[in-house]
């Protein structure tokens, strides 16, 4: 059964999910989608999430405005395709059915306040949060130490000069406003997020470490590797639009080695230029109220994850929820971390003879303690 619900007569149920192309008054192009009751599923919007081997180099078929392309690519990226739908709809899975920002993501740089207590620099450890979780659905909450630790690969950027209260930094005006950038891990603790951040966001899944790069990256280094903006479709609100590239070349990396292991396994390799929405749109947005911002205020990204599986940038995408393993060499697999486990974050742009890097961002899990 699915989260969506269906009266019992309609014809187009969990069941069904009938392809069809589509168009909205907000969005005239005309796209893929799959009927559930009196809703459509915008393939487009969630294309990225279509990651088996039959689909993963296709994906853009869900952008066409025929189901031609789709259609031609053959029997086993249908069958893969209808199994993809049929676990995103189903009633125990939350992927799409809590997710807001896939409602609003390609409106708004969607984010949440954070805090600055427990960011801490590469090289400190960081110890296994405890904290509620419902692992199963049919019975009460227990409390106890996460089973489903997970890193994010993130980057992030220091305010330089601040802005006063009630007064917006402009779109066009934000880069004066942005000094450099770090690499990130937004440390999370998943079964604890999933139970509490419903309707709120993230708090003790999210609170207890977060880990960055100690050397600050200006952004003149930079400079040389911005490239074009990605194509925003539908068009931004005036006050996020702006023409001028301010997107990035950078090649990230995630590497796990778990104790025992001689050396670390890559298991990630993304890039910054995968990221929507543009740093001086974060910060407009952010502002767009009033709110003002202070000399050494950090702003994060969210997750960076590419079009292709190794580009996910969380155990959470790389191990598609836990339900399959991620292959660290010699025998070593990894659903979600390990205690011991030590996580590295790097991150680069190539020149022509030289490079412009970020060190390193690395942080070993200690265990819980003990209650």
């Amino acid at each position: 059964m699915s989260f969506v619900k269906v009266e019992e007569k309609i014809d187009f149920s969990y069941h069904n999910l009938p392809y069809g192309v589509f168009s909205t008054l907000d969005n005239p192009r005309h796209r893929i989608g799959v009927a559930i009751g009196d809703q459509i599923v915008d393939l487009s919007v969630i294309k990225h999430l279509f990651s088996g081997p039959a689909l993963k180099a296709h994906k853009d078929v869900f952008e066409q405005p025929t189901l031609n392309a789709f259609m031609a690519l053959g029997y086993d990226a249908w069958r893969e395709a209808r199994k993809c739908l049929q676990m995103l709809l189903a009633a125990d899975e939350s992927t799409l059915r809590d997710d807001v920002s896939l409602r609003s993501r390609l409106r708004l740089p969607v984010g949440y306040h954070g805090r600055a207590s427990s960011v801490v620099v590469s090289g400190a450890p960081i110890r296994r949060p405890q904290g509620q979780m419902r692992p199963d659905a049919a019975q009460p909450p227990i409390f106890g130490p996460s089973k489903q630790l997970d890193i994010e690969l993130e980057m992030a950027f220091f305010v330089g000069k601040g802005n006063k209260l009630g007064e917006p930094i402009p779109v066009e005006k934000a880069h004066e406003h942005i000094f450099g950038m770090v690499l990130m891990n937004d440390w999370s603790a998943r079964d604890i997020q999933a139970w509490e951040y419903v309707p709120l966001g993230p708090f003790l899944g999210k609170n207890f470490g977060t880990t960055i790069s100690p050397w600050v990256v200006p952004m003149e280094a930079l400079m040389p590797f911005v490239e074009p903006n990605p194509v925003q479709d539908p068009v931004p609100l005036p006050y996020l639009h702006h023409d001028d590239p301010y997107t990035f070349n950078i090649n990230l990396f995630v590497a796990v080695k778990g104790e025992g292991m001689q050396e670390a396994a890559t298991i990630c390799k993304s890039n910054f230029k995968f990221m929507y929405w543009s740093m001086k749109q974060q910060l407009a947005h952010h502002t767009v109220n009033g709110c003002n911002v202070r000399a050494g205020d950090l702003l994060a990204s969210g997750t960076i994850s590419g079009p292709d599986p190794e580009s996910f940038g969380s155990l959470l995408e790389l191990s598609w929820r836990g339900s399959k393993t991620i292959d660290l060499g010699n025998g070593e697999t990894r659903t979600f971390l390990k205690d011991g486990d030590e996580v590295t974050l790097s991150g680069y742009c190539e020149g022509s003879g030289y490079r412009v890097g970020f060190g390193l961002c690395e942080g070993k899990i200690l265990p819980a303690l003990q209650q």
